[in-house]
């Protein structure tokens, strides 16, 4: 997909009889400026800037409307009042159509003045970007979005870490979205998710770039390269960011990974999950509406079922399936897709059996992305033996725990407690753990999806009863100590203290 999101603020496009400045956000019909609201003119820019290509309804709401959420009815109003302005159809020219169940085009012939001469669009758009089409908004990212707009250009290598299904792909294409318009040489995705070898790192790149004299043509440009999926291919995908950072000065590189990638000059920025309404908030349907977990659910319910409002005996249902699946965006996408069969009280009854309940997945998405497991296959099977079989152990904390307690649950003669911690700080770095500090502890913390997949791989080993058998020993321990005293230390470090 190509767009001309790169295009300048004073570019000139020309379509019809008409000229679009731009700049002035003005279209003059001959020497007649056009009366055309805001946002209109906002949805016809857009528009433009997929000239021939399908404009999903979600994407252009999400373009237009970027802070708020907006019924379809206004998008329809809008796009009424621009086909009305622009004489859609009334001398047999058409400029923007209706595809039914996919969104709008416009399918006039677009030229952009360049240096006095028209220059047709396929001319502008060749070579620009390898983008794919957003199909849906992005929601409750505003913040994470503008802090890598801003510090990219200038870091130049950011890596976007978090675990399985919190959205890192859907952030940096929309970052790369964003600074299509600051590199000159435009803004490419290098996804590495179908790549074994190490060896084909740079292969693939080059295969993806189509750049005839390998690496080095990229020394001059000024571009963004986005490398999706790095977690597998860590070590080499580090060699090649630090060579390419050295050989070409202009260029900007953001990966995404579920942990670090650790190379010179990289700066991380962790993905928090979307944010979850307490349960204090429940009184007030606005007050739930403003948590991003519950916009991005209700946004993907509305999807399916137009019409859709979420009432206030709605709240709480809607709040636990958010916090039960971590305010994750995969997981709540994955939920809304099962609101027809199941509705609201059906679907929170079924998520103790959450990889069952989540198996409808994205036909378009990468087969890791489709389902919830998927997702967490693919970081369970990239792990070591001895890292499985501590991930399943841990699993055993329904709560945070401390570092003390998974030494006295976990550790054995095999494994040692230096070498659990060398595990443990592993899993923390791979997103499958989560460390918090407070009260001048440090405590470890399941998502409440990582653990139940967990433990379902410590059941099916025939190991959980064995498990399950020490931390009641240990926390038996822990309560009375030496003495027959309760030991409260211990026991506030087991107790989920947040």
């Amino acid at each position: 997909m190509n767009s001309l999101s790169d295009l300048n603020s004073d570019a000139v496009l020309r379509f019809g009889p008409y000229v679009f400045h731009l700049q002035q956000r003005l279209i003059l019909d001959g020497d007649r400026p056009l009366r055309m609201g805001g946002r209109a003119l906002d949805i016809l820019r857009v528009l433009v800037e997929r000239a021939g290509n399908v404009v999903s309804k979600g994407e252009l709401i999400a373009r237009v409307w970027p802070t708020s959420v907006v019924e379809e009815i206004n998008l329809r109003v809008h796009i009424a009042a621009l086909r009305r302005a622009l004489g859609d159809g009334r001398s047999g020219q058409r400029y923007i159509v209706n595809i039914p169940l996919r969104g709008y085009c416009f399918i006039a012939p677009v030229q952009r003045e360049l240096d006095g001469a028209l220059v047709s669009i396929e001319t502008v758009q060749k070579h620009q970007h390898n983008l794919p089409v957003r199909l849906t908004p992005v929601t409750g990212r505003d913040s994470v979005v503008g802090s890598l707009v801003r510090q990219l250009p200038v870091r130049r290598f950011m890596t976007l870490v978090g675990p399985a299904g919190i959205g890192k792909t859907t952030v940096a294409l929309r970052v790369a979205e964003l600074l299509l318009q600051h590199y000159r040489d435009g803004v490419w995705v290098i996804d590495f998710a179908a790549i074994e070898e190490p060896a084909q790192v740079v292969d693939h790149l080059i295969h993806t770039l189509e750049l005839d004299i390998g690496v080095d043509a990229l020394a001059p440009r000024h571009a963004l390269l986005v490398l999706d999926n790095c977690e597998h291919l860590l070590e080499r995908c580090r060699t090649m960011v630090e060579a390419l950072l050295v050989s070409a000065p202009r260029l900007s590189i953001l990966a995404t990974s579920r942990e670090p990638l650790q190379a010179l000059g990289e700066t991380v920025q962790r993905l928090p999950a979307l944010s979850v309404p307490p349960a204090s908030s429940l009184h007030s349907v606005a007050e739930v509406m403003g948590y991003s977990a519950v916009q991005l659910f209700v946004s993907r319910v509305r999807a399916r079922q137009q019409g859709f409002a979420l009432r206030e005996q709605d709240l709480k249902a809607v709040r636990e399936i958010c916090r039960r699946l971590d305010g994750l965006p995969l997981a709540i996408e994955l939920a809304a897709a099962q609101i027809d069969a199941l509705a609201l009280v059906g679907l929170q009854a079924q998520l103790d059996n959450c990889f069952q309940l989540l198996t409808q997945g994205r036909r378009t998405a990468a087969p890791r992305h489709q389902t919830l497991k998927s997702a967490l296959d693919w970081s369970y099977q990239r792990l070591s033996p001895l890292e499985q079989t501590v991930l399943q152990g841990l699993a055993v904390f329904k709560m945070a725990f401390t570092l003390d307690a998974a030494i006295g649950v976990i550790s054995c003669e095999v494994l040692r407690p230096t070498r659990l911690v060398e595990v443990m700080e592993r899993l923390a770095r791979k997103s499958l753990l989560s460390v918090e500090q407070g009260n001048g502890m440090t405590r470890y913390r399941f998502l409440n999806t990582t653990r139940t997949y967990a433990l379902e791989k410590l059941e099916r080993s025939g190991l959980l009863r064995v498990f399950e058998m020490r931390y009641a020993r240990y926390i038996s321990r822990a309560r009375w100590g030496s003495g027959g005293k309760v030991s409260l230390q211990i026991v506030e470090q087991l107790m989920d203290v947040g």
